[in-house]
């Protein structure tokens, strides 16, 4: 039985609308109690804005974003209507919006938490889970059971791993940004360039693409550390559409 009380802000709002399952979670229609009209259209140079005027506001998305991604710009956006009800307009770009940015100290980061939290609440994604295994593949289960982002739901899974998990985000030459759950430990430190023997590597640099399959490999490819050569870590990666490769690791 769920107690609303010991629910999050976004999930008390869920709860409210008779959220019961991944398929009641209609993103429009909150928008609409909340007297805010949503808008799918081109847009230069953001990926969503709000405009907002007395209790109406517009939410503009940009449409040629993925289903996943425009879920989540509508739910960040979402966010800035309810949370900053003081503010009149927010315009905002690709790098503001997004799970992975979700745990710095800033509006766009609490917009960022609101809505993975609308997207993937825990009172619903927690059961989903079960005994599930934490990995890629179901990462794009859950996805495609939410209609969320790939990218939300594998981060979503890592936080609620047991074992020590951390998100990864790679490019070519550099670590874009990761996210590591409360049991990774601190002084294991992410390697800003991919190791040559990772299927990541082979993604970032080959024609490999797709999503490679659970492997147990040495920590020290992924990590720098103290005995981080002598622990064994369970990776997958998969490449994602803007050519950087995603990848969830888990101490095992």
């Amino acid at each position: 039985m769920i107690e609303p009380s010991v629910l999050s802000p976004p999930e008390r709002l869920l709860w409210a609308q008779g959220v019961r399952s991944p398929a009641h979670i209609d993103l429009e229609a909150i928008a609409a109690s909340r007297g805010a009209r949503v808008i799918y259209r081109q847009l230069d140079g953001c990926a969503a804005r709000m405009v907002a005027s007395g209790n109406k506001a517009v939410i503009s998305v940009a449409f040629e974003d993925n289903p996943g991604r425009r879920r989540f710009s509508l739910g960040h956006e979402l966010a800035h209507w309810i949370c900053d009800a003081n503010r009149t307009a927010f315009k905002c770009a690709n790098a503001d919006i997004g799970p992975q940015n979700a745990e710095a100290k800033s509006v766009e980061a609490n917009a960022n938490s609101y809505a993975s939290q609308l997207l993937l609440p825990d009172y619903l994604v927690v059961p989903w889970v079960g005994v599930r295994p934490v990995n890629l593949d179901a990462a794009q289960a859950l996805a495609n059971d939410f209609r969320a982002s790939l990218t939300a739901s594998v981060i979503k899974l890592a936080r609620l791993a047991k074992a020590p998990s951390v998100v990864v985000c790679h490019e070519q030459t550099r670590l874009r940004w990761f996210r590591r759950n409360l049991a990774f430990p601190y002084d294991f430190f992410v390697r800003g360039q991919l190791h040559q023997d990772t299927a990541a590597f082979d993604m970032a640099f080959g024609a490999a693409s797709g999503m490679s399959r659970p492997k147990r490999e040495s920590a020290d490819r992924w990590f720098s550390g103290p005995g981080a050569y002598r622990q064994v870590v369970s990776s997958q990666s998969v490449k994602l559409p803007d050519r950087t490769v995603l990848s969830l690791i888990s101490l095992v």
